[in-house]
């Protein structure tokens, strides 16, 4: 019962820091003025449309300005910028607590609809085939590496990956990514250099989910490469005390085999920072990477922060995906507070 106390005012602390991210979101992009000058881009851009609409039709210019004027207004009212921007946001932040998205203004799915939940729900996915699939391989192979590291300190096995860790952490994404490219897409042409699908796109659903992963294989690749190094580094280094430990040495003098070592006396007992980095990591991947899906023209979430910040600006969509960015972190640190529960006795108590 005092657990499930604890657990509760834990989870009433991380939606008032879910609040307070998105008040701050909010009056970063008031206060700054971007909000004003986003939306006044987004109003000229609409006017100068109709004005070419209207000019069409309308041959006296007092005329063509006064209807100009007049839609001047409704868009002002439209876009909320006759109000004053701490008016005009609280409505926003409530609309997006309560998981009202609202539309973009210019951001479309592509069969058109412009509900951000559909947006979000479209581009999800492709971010959850591509980074998520490069966290489970890293999470994978830095456990398997990581722990026998730690098993093997001063080996050359030891050495040699603390080189490429230092590498691997120091090459950055998109360098890599355009590499890849030139060598795979242009130099070899055994893999397509960019997009999801070919063109045009396989009309057979299983079909076409083996051009998707087959556009998938380079910027999964580049990901695990840039990531994989630093993760076993950090395995080994949140390890190696453990399996120095008196109760390693003692599972050792009986016989038992290092694999059984390594999962039971080692890995359990630095089971909960593993797992920290893991569930975090994992988290984290759903907000995409903006500058690898840039590089690979993949249409994830991260190309959609920067669609929504830099391509057509859309306020909107900025903080939608603040919202379910910052839900998702304070979903996955609840889920943390309840595993080390089971994970480490010594929680409970």
């Amino acid at each position: 019962m005092n657990i499930a106390r604890k657990l509760g005012l834990r989870a009433l602390t991380l939606f008032g820091v879910l609040v307070a991210v998105l008040v701050l979101l909010v009056v970063s992009l008031g206060a700054t003025g971007y909000s004003d000058k986003l939306l006044s881009a987004q109003l000229n851009e609409e006017l100068r449309g109709f004005r070419q609409a209207q000019a069409e039709t309308i041959r006296d210019p007092a005329q063509l300005e006064e209807a100009v004027a007049q839609r001047q207004t409704e868009l002002e009212a439209f876009y909320g910028l006759d109000e004053s921007w701490w008016s005009r946001m609280p409505s926003q932040i409530w609309n997006v607590l309560t998981l009202d998205l609202g539309d973009a203004r210019s951001l479309r799915t592509a069969d058109g609809s412009s509900k951000i939940s559909d947006i979000v729900l479209e581009r999800l996915p492709y971010t959850m085939l591509l980074l998520t699939t490069a966290s489970v391989i890293t999470a994978i192979i830095g456990l398997i590496v990581g722990v026998r590291m730690a098993t093997r300190v001063g080996s050359k096995l030891d050495r040699g990956v603390a080189y490429f860790a230092a590498i691997s952490f120091a090459v950055p994404a998109w360098w890599l990514g355009i590499l890849f490219i030139l060598i795979f897409a242009f130099r070899l042409e055994l893999l397509p250099a960019g997009g999801m699908y070919g063109v045009p796109p396989p009309e057979d659903r299983f079909d076409r989910w083996l051009d998707l992963a087959k556009h998938a294989i380079l910027p999964v690749s580049t990901l695990v490469l840039v990531s994989v190094g630093p993760y076993i580094y950090s395995v080994r280094t949140m390890t190696v005390t453990t399996a120095m430990e008196d109760h390693v040495q003692l599972a050792r003098a009986k016989g038992l085999s290092e694999g059984y070592i390594n999962r039971r006396h080692i890995l359990r007992v630095a089971a909960a920072p593993i797992v920290t980095g893991l569930i975090l990591g994992l988290a984290g991947s759903l907000g995409g990477s903006i500058l690898t899906e840039t590089v690979f023209n993949w249409r994830g979430m991260g190309r959609l922060y920067y669609d929504a910040i830099v391509g057509t600006p859309d306020e909107g969509v900025i903080v939608a995906l603040t919202f379910l960015f910052t839900l998702i972190y304070l979903l996955a640190r609840f889920l943390l507070d309840i595993l080390y529960v089971v994970l480490d006795p010594r929680v409970r108590y």
